[in-house]
């Protein structure tokens, strides 16, 4: 009897296994690349925050001795106080926030006039004045320090709150100007005639109008202006002469010594005066974020 060879046909449990393989996308090689410039990006600006945050609380024998991003032996909540005592944050503090809350609202002010006169009422050269404020807004501000100084010295405004926010306001709303004048551009005109035939005024238009129309790019560049005169420092070490009108960024030299730095304070210090400008930056990050974008899509 001869044996038959048995054949097994393996066709029905391929198409099983093929059935129950999952369909894998192609791999998206782009969306991978993009992903890695993400958190290359932020890797350069959390290691830095981590380091700062991390030697705001090591003792000097530590940042001597331990690894820059290791922890501290000992967790030193002192810095935070001494940090106070030697940049003098109340007074400081307190300089800063005085000149940010007049200069930053006053100057937004002037320069949404300026900017509404320029694109609203029909005047002739216009576009020239407006070229104008785009050239002042290039001008670096080393360049004016020293006729500056000789102009306030002999105004007698040297050292002086007022002396510190003119030249504040001469070289922010040039850009400011710039920045607003092609929003108020975009307005339709239809709405400025409605308005009119209704008898509103034109500082009315401008004000209920026009300005709530504008107001992420106003948002937008209130944060801008908050920050960079909270942070502003040549003009500063310029004009202030005395420690009692010092601001947070000259502050900040009260902490190098003749035998070195205290960079433990001295962190400790930035991390506390970054908070004034952390909330306002809060307050108005919705404004912000769609006025940074206002104008890159059209509806």
């Amino acid at each position: 009897m001869t044996a038959i060879p048995v054949v097994r046909t393996t066709a029905g449990l391929d198409d099983g296994a093929i059935a129950a393989a999952p369909n894998r996308p192609p791999r998206d090689w782009a969306t991978i690349g993009l992903w890695v410039a993400l958190l290359i990006t932020a890797a350069f600006w959390l290691v830095p925050f981590a380091v700062m945050l991390l030697t705001s609380f090591k003792s000097r024998a530590d940042l001597a001795s331990g690894s820059t991003l290791g922890l501290p032996s000992q967790w030193l909540w002192s810095n935070y106080a001494d940090a106070v005592d030697t940049g003098d944050l109340w007074i400081s503090g307190s300089n800063s926030l005085l000149v940010s809350v007049i200069k930053v609202p006053l100057g937004l002010l002037l320069a949404a006039l300026a900017a509404y006169a320029l694109a609203r009422i029909h005047m002739r050269r216009a576009k020239w004045v407006v070229a104008v404020f785009a050239v002042g807004s290039m001008v670096p501000i080393q360049v004016a320090l020293g006729p500056m100084f000789q102009l306030l010295l002999k105004a007698d405004l040297l050292d002086t709150y007022v002396g510190l926010i003119l030249p504040y306001l001469a070289f922010g709303v040039p850009y400011q100007v710039f920045m607003l004048y092609g929003s108020f551009r975009a307005i339709p005109d239809e709405i400025e005639e409605s308005a009119r035939l209704d008898g509103a005024s034109t500082f009315r238009i401008f004000w209920q109008i026009c300005c709530p129309l504008i107001k992420p790019t106003l948002a937008a560049l209130f944060v801008l202006d908050f920050v960079s005169t909270w942070n502003e420092y040549a003009m500063a070490s310029t004009i202030l002469q005395s420690g009692s009108m010092a601001t947070i960024p000259l502050a900040v030299q009260n902490f190098s010594a003749q035998h070195g730095t205290d960079y433990g304070p001295l962190n400790a210090f930035i991390i506390m005066t970054a908070i004034p400008v952390l909330i306002v930056y809060l307050l108005f990050q919705r404004y912000f974020v769609s006025g940074a974008f206002s104008g890159a899509v059209k509806g």
